[in-house]
């Protein structure tokens, strides 16, 4: 049965190459650009949130409640008003990424201890000065994990965009469902989960150099 299973898969590889790349292609851009949509609207509303406290409550709520609806249910939600293709599916996606990454960002900016924000103001420097060179950087790994929530979530729920018509990965799924075919589904599968695993070491790797540069740059203020 495994060397059965693993001649289909060959097989499949070799006779549908392309199309396998063009799957894996839709898939990347509808991920990426769900991405850095709500990485956008998720830290700038985190802003906004650190700004005008009031607001905070409301705005969090809301996005709380999106992240209970199932990606499904709003893709569904979404058709009437948006139709089939990549549009719905971006927007479900967009909806789906967003409160991991607001709530991370208003944790990480609200956490910084005020002792530090004490001194930074007591070095002269401006609010602004302040939420930059003292809140950002350190509120920075909390943002990267809600990043990197964001982005493991969105991938595999790109696969439900299959459904609508916007293509990727989950096309190769439920294809596999279709026709009971093994080698559909696991090709699939295992192709959505290194496309996560990949995705979730860049962000690793990206917060772990921004921990060394921090400390180098700590390290040469003392030296200096």
């Amino acid at each position: 049965m495994n060397d059965a299973l693993g001649k289909q898969m060959q097989s499949y590889f070799a006779e549908n190459m392309n199309t396998y790349l063009l799957s894996v292609q839709q898939h990347l851009i509808v991920s990426i650009a769900a991405l850095l949509i709500a990485s956008t609207i998720g830290i700038v509303g985190a802003f906004f949130c650190l700004k005008y406290a009031k607001q905070e409550k409301w705005i969090a709520g809301f996005f709380q409640i999106l992240r209970i609806v199932p990606s499904l249910a709003v893709l569904l939600l979404l058709l009437p008003l948006m139709g089939t293709g990549l549009r719905p599916a971006l927007t479900a996606l967009v909806l789906l990424a967003i409160p991991s990454i607001l709530l991370n960002t208003i944790a990480g900016l609200r956490n910084v201890s005020s002792d530090l924000l004490e001194a930074a103001s007591g070095m002269g420097m401006t609010e602004r000065q302040a939420l930059w060179k003292v809140r950002v950087p350190l509120a920075m790994p909390l943002i990267l994990t809600g990043v990197k929530t964001a982005i493991i979530e969105i991938v595999a729920s790109a696969t439900l965009a299959a459904k609508i018509g916007a293509g990727g990965l989950g096309d190769l799924i439920f294809t596999g469902l279709g026709l009971n075919r093994i080698d559909l589904l696991l090709i699939g599968g295992l192709s959505v989960a290194l496309i996560a695993v990949v995705a979730s070491l860049i962000l690793d790797l990206t917060e772990k150099n921004l921990v060394i540069n921090k400390f180098k740059n700590r390290k040469r203020g003392f030296q200096g």
